[in-house]
């Protein structure tokens, strides 16, 4: 005789776990799943209307991708290796339930956060217009007023500005390695805390549970911070004008997007397909050649920007505009706009607590209606906070040595020479190692006991420094674990 089993009712979920909820349970699905298999797998928690309603959210928020149509429509999570190649830049808008608190607006900035904040269906679908890139002029037609520079001007002073270029991000490298590349990845969403980033970056300890592309787009991050730093300096021992050009921000694309995009080959590469943004009405540029042509053209008035704030912002504005890479253009933008304020040795921008939605919705407003007063209000709120994070900083570091900023290249040669050599961290292997020429005689000692201490101190976190590669820092190791 058959027996009935009843199935087991749960309680209503409460509306801020229902979203968290439906992505915990198609993540443990193998395959795209069906409204109606959702409804079981949560077992009465949810109403099908209010899925229906959560489910579309999601879609729209970029955080589920939807497959077939109609009633057959079913639901994944978005992944990296699952998204469609033509649809690779996500644009993620979370709900309300985040519990994200928003930052002071201006009036016409919380104009723009309604129009973008409206449903797609009654936003107005926009292409690229060159019209707004063309109407910029450097130094004619600025984006931030003469009160907001004077203000960050302020504010973002260090006390080693007529040092050379990057001299201050290198005095506080440590913590903005740490800071920036937290920041940046988390308004993409991923999920590693401050603590977990520090011991990646430190001591290269990978943080349990967390999937293998945030550990890669932490240390993606590390690579490009280190690489722009060095980037700038360079321009200041060579007299170069400035490091803001196509190749270093090429480079710093392939830097930010090494491991982590489907084709390795697009890393640094412009674009040659279309992409879409999630979330958005927006649909950027397609033609290969076009997209070269506005690249270049990005690159060329931003390095004539002299005012260095103006030239952060204008990066943030018009490289997500462009899309100029087939995925990470928000990141390249966040590092890029770095590069003036490392030159000047003004306080780093380090994204420190920004609201993702709000900043999501200032570049919606930039990609939909071409307007910047969002954007724009998140950049200043970003900047305050940065500057307030490293006021502490600068006072608990202090001045820069200045026997090692004079010979910090003569460091990094002798001990990336001892460490390819596979030598020993000792003064008499230093000693030998350092000339007459490149150091003279009366600093020696002072120099052979600081390298020598940088040997020891040498670890998994910071041998980038000294332009090493990991196979070279490894073999060196293991030699002198033994």
């Amino acid at each position: 005789m058959a027996v009935n089993k009843k199935t087991r009712v749960m309680p209503k979920l409460p509306a801020s776990e229902i979203n968290e909820r439906v992505m915990t349970v198609l993540g443990e699905q193998a395959e795209a799943a069906g409204i109606n298999l959702l409804l079981r797998l949560l077992n009465g928690g949810v109403s099908r209307r209010t899925l229906q309603r959560r489910l579309s959210s999601l879609v729209a928020a970029g955080r589920l991708l939807t497959v077939g149509e109609g009633r057959a429509v079913r639901y994944r999570l978005l992944s990296p290796n699952l998204e469609n190649k033509h649809t690779r830049e996500s644009e993620k808008i979370r709900e309300d339930e985040t519990n994200e608190f928003e930052i002071p607006l201006s009036t016409s900035a919380a104009q723009v956060r309604a129009s973008v904040r409206q449903p797609l269906g009654l936003r107005v679908p926009a292409g690229y217009r060159g019209k707004f890139l063309d109407a910029y002029r450097p130094n004619k037609t600025p984006y931030l007023t003469p009160e907001i520079i004077k203000h960050l001007h302020r504010i973002g002073r260090t006390t080693i500005a007529e040092r050379p270029a990057g001299t201050y991000a290198r005095h506080i490298l440590n913590r903005l390695l740490i800071d920036l590349s937290w920041a940046s990845s988390r308004l993409e969403g991923n999920t590693y805390s401050l603590l977990e980033t520090k011991r990646l970056i430190e001591s290269g300890e990978a943080a349990h549970g967390r999937a293998a592309t945030e550990t890669q787009m932490i240390l993606n991050h590390k690579a490009a911070i280190e690489f722009l730093v060095d980037a700038v300096s360079n321009v200041s021992e060579t007299h170069q004008t400035s490091a803001f050009d196509a190749r270093t921000v090429r480079n710093l694309h392939a830097l930010l997007s090494d491991n982590l995009l489907p084709d390795s080959a697009a890393s640094g590469r412009l674009r040659r397909i279309g992409v879409g943004i999630h979330g958005s009405v927006y649909q950027p540029l397609e033609m290969p050649q076009l997209i070269e042509e506005r690249f270049e053209q990005i690159v060329e008035t931003a390095a004539a920007i002299r005012e260095p704030f103006e030239q952060s912002f204008f990066s943030m504005v018009h490289l997500p505009y462009l899309q100029p890479f087939e995925d990470v253009n928000k990141r390249v933008s966040r590092l890029a706009a770095n590069i003036p304020l490392f030159e000047q040795n003004l306080c780093p921008l380090s994204f420190i607590d920004v609201p993702e939605r709000t900043y999501i919705e200032g570049l919606l407003g930039v990609y939909e209606l071409n307007r910047i007063e969002l954007l724009r209000d998140v950049f200043v709120w970003a900047y305050e906070r940065s500057c307030q994070r490293y006021v502490a900083v600068r006072q608990s570091l202090g001045e820069p040595d200045a026997f090692r900023l004079r010979f910090r290249e003569q460091l990094i040669a002798v001990v990336s020479d001892i460490v390819r050599r596979a030598a020993a961290p000792t003064p008499q292997e230093v000693a030998r190692t350092t000339t007459a020429e490149t150091v003279p005689p009366e600093h020696l000692d002072h120099f052979v006991r600081l390298a020598v201490d940088e040997l020891h101190k040498l670890h998994e976190g910071n041998f980038a420094r000294f332009r090493l590669r990991p196979s070279e820092y490894e073999a060196w190791r293991k030699t002198h674990d033994a």
